[in-house]
């Protein structure tokens, strides 16, 4: 086993992966979280609030069940595992500051709620819906709802009411944000003047939970960085940019010696694209803007790797109609493209 470094600024990437999260010579203090959560705390202050959630490293970024604290990613406290976290997973999580302020607030949503069990009130319930709703590993989203403020990506305050709560308090609590104009007509502003109400009865009071446990802290992780990669990378397959080449080259040419004078695979794509549209969603009764979305990411992949069709036209479009009702069928039960292969 390798021993506990003093420091990871000299180590390869390889010995990186080869250490246990918990052997990790990492912390908060002295680095630019510290700095983003001392920014927090001062956006706590200025809306009156005495309540500041506890931080600490976890394996991502999340508030545990019922607990007011925060976990961060461990990954942000150090520039070497910046740059092998964004090699490995093509971005960084909270990376910036703005983004890493962002997830703060969101998470500090969590953590107060939970401080306070605002979640158990009769208003909370009647605003936000039943805090005892089922988490699934997925959601479905309308992306055009006004019924709720859009803080993360991917629509996150559709998710489940915790997660709406938690959106909403990071828009009211930003100090940037003109939320009375902003979500005018929406909505999601009554959402965001319970939460100014609520918080006003609040923020001068104890919290009727002041301490949480620290779950999934990076400290006591003994997982090694490289099968925590491996698992990461295995989730979120489908959001990699090879995530569909195999099958694309089941149905497409990608041998150059003989693509010449053959019709582009995009070409098809671009030709056919209505007729696939209506017909997957007509069989699944998917939204089109969903299979678009599907077909300019495929369409996108097949100019990247300028493959091209070998087959009849005819026979091409099936095979694309099959593969992307079968995408979109995936996509219907599971909210994901492929089903997950671990939890």
């Amino acid at each position: 086993m390798p021993e506990r470094p003093a420091d990871l600024t000299n180590l390869t990437d390889e010995e990186i992966l080869d250490l246990r999260i918990c052997d990790l010579p990492i912390g908060i203090k002295g680095t630019w979280i510290e700095k983003c959560i001392e920014e927090l705390y001062r956006e706590l202050n200025l809306k009156g609030i005495g309540f500041k959630p506890p931080c600490y490293l976890a394996d991502e970024w999340l508030t545990p069940d019922n607990e007011p604290v925060i976990g961060i990613a461990f990954f942000l406290a150090h520039p070497k595992l910046i740059r092998l976290e964004n090699k490995i997973m093509l971005e960084v999580e909270g990376g910036t500051k703005s983004w890493c302020l962002k997830l703060l607030r969101h998470e500090t949503g969590h953590a107060l709620n939970y401080a306070y069990k605002l979640y158990r009130r009769k208003k909370w319930q009647e605003v936000f819906g039943k805090f005892s709703k089922e988490y699934t590993d997925t959601y479905r989203f309308r992306p055009y709802s006004k019924s709720f403020v859009r803080h993360l990506e991917d629509y996150y305050a559709q998710y489940h009411p915790d997660e709406d709560f938690a959106e909403t308090f990071a828009v009211w609590l930003n100090p940037h944000s003109n939320w009375r104009n902003q979500y005018k007509g929406w909505k999601a502003l009554n959402k965001l003047n319970y939460v100014d109400k609520v918080i006003s009865e609040i923020k001068n009071k104890p919290p009727l939970i002041s301490q949480g446990k620290k779950y999934w802290q990076a400290s006591k992780l003994k997982t090694r960085i490289k099968n925590y990669y491996k698992k990461k990378r295995e989730f979120w397959a489908e959001y990699f940019p090879d995530f569909h080449d195999s099958n694309l080259k089941k149905i497409f040419s990608s041998d150059s010696s003989v693509n010449k004078g053959l019709i582009p695979a995009v070409q098809i794509l671009k030709k056919y694209r209505k007729n696939i549209l209506d017909s997957v969603s007509l069989w699944t009764g998917e939204k089109k803007y969903v299979i678009d979305n599907l077909l300019k990411n495929l369409s996108e992949r097949c100019k990247d790797l300028n493959l091209t069709a070998n087959e009849p036209e005819t026979n091409t479009c099936m095979k694309v109609s099959i593969y992307t009702t079968v995408l979109i069928m995936n996509y219907l039960h599971t909210g994901r493209f492929r089903k997950k292969k671990w939890k």
